[in-house]
């Protein structure tokens, strides 16, 4: 039988080539035993009496549901106190989180999303955890600030997602490509299964949520009517459409088989400046799928540039296939006269 690599192993073997830290190591084992937790609690549904409204909204005016909850309150306490972090932020939370004042404070910060797709609980259908590390600029004895967390995508020393789905699924990168790992359920291991992730350069496939055409730029409408038009168009060939309304399951799909996932910038979401949210979707998707080899801009620019203005801000995401996504934003830089 191949030798199976645990998450540990590898990591262990990252930190031994000096690309990741001991700090750096044993903050990614915990998001992992966290992502462990939630699997547990998510597959076992309304047996948990985890699913439903929890009643609550989230600093979006979102509803909440039970698991958001559940999911957030899980990696905020398994975080805490193991001394590798100096603070946390969390989509569904307003405010930086900080570490308790009798617990060790580390070097790093993390920002999550800790249940992406909460919308699609109830029927069944995958959803994940996102998740991302910064460098904390302050020295130990400050509590970081929300000015703290703004910092570029670029500046990323980890990223990851979960996939709670038909097998329980973490990818991640340190900075050296991307990693996936299946979680062994009767061993309660991550195993190194997908090394080395690529995203290829071309695509068939494309997803977005149509409902919204009538909202979209004139730069996407243009590239959508080409995908539609298929083989009679100008592109000379078809395109499938997949959507699942839960991110991390379609940027999944795209980083195992390619595609382009496309939430742009449209009249419904002006005033908030797009849907997702930059520190915990867009930055830490567009890290991975950038050392997958694709791309990730907002249509106008590359998502690792920006320079965040506050924690939930929302940005535009374009991302995937490197020849869709410079077509479309050539589109945008580029519009017919």
């Amino acid at each position: 039988m191949p030798k199976r690599i645990s998450l540990t192993h590898f990591l262990i073997d990252e930190q031994r080539a000096g690309r990741v830290s001991a700090d750096l190591r044993l903050l990614i084992e915990v998001v992992a035993r966290s992502v462990k937790t939630i699997s547990v609690t998510v597959s076992k549904g309304a047996l948990a009496g985890a699913l439903g409204e929890a009643g609550t909204e989230n600093v979006q005016g979102e509803a909440q549901k039970k698991l958001d909850v559940i999911a957030n309150e899980i990696l905020l306490q398994a975080n805490e106190w193991g001394g590798h972090l100096a603070a946390m932020a969390s989509e569904e939370v307003e405010t930086v989180h900080q570490i308790p004042f009798d617990y060790p404070k580390g070097g790093y910060l993390l920002l999550f999303d800790p249940l992406d797709g909460s919308s699609n609980i109830d029927v069944n259908v995958t959803i994940g955890t996102i998740f991302s590390v910064l460098r904390n600029p302050q020295t130990k004895d400050k509590d970081p600030t929300e000015a703290d967390f703004l910092q570029p995508g670029r500046d990323q020393v980890a990223a990851g997602y979960a996939t709670y789905g038909p097998s329980t699924q973490l990818v991640l990168t340190v900075g050296g490509g991307v990693h996936g790992f299946t979680l062994d359920r009767e061993m309660g291991s991550f195993i190194y299964t997908h090394p080395f992730m690529t995203v290829p350069a071309e695509t068939c496939e494309y997803s977005i949520n149509a409902s919204n055409a009538r909202f979209w730029e004139a730069p996407v409408q243009r590239y959508i009517a080409e995908l539609q038009q298929g083989k009679d168009g100008p592109r000379g060939s078809d395109f499938n459409m997949r959507w699942i309304a839960s991110m991390v399951a379609d940027v999944h799909r795209v980083l195992t088989r390619g595609g382009i996932f496309m939430y742009p910038f449209d009249e419904k979401c002006r005033e908030k400046g797009g849907k997702l949210r930059l520190m915990y979707e867009a930055n830490p998707m567009a890290m991975l799928i950038e050392q997958a080899g694709g791309a990730a801009t907002t249509g106008r620019g590359r998502i690792l540039d920006i320079i965040p203005e506050r924690l939930h801000q929302r940005v535009p995401v374009i991302l995937g296939s490197r020849t869709e996504v410079e077509r479309v934003t050539s589109y945008h830089l580029d519009p017919p006269s």
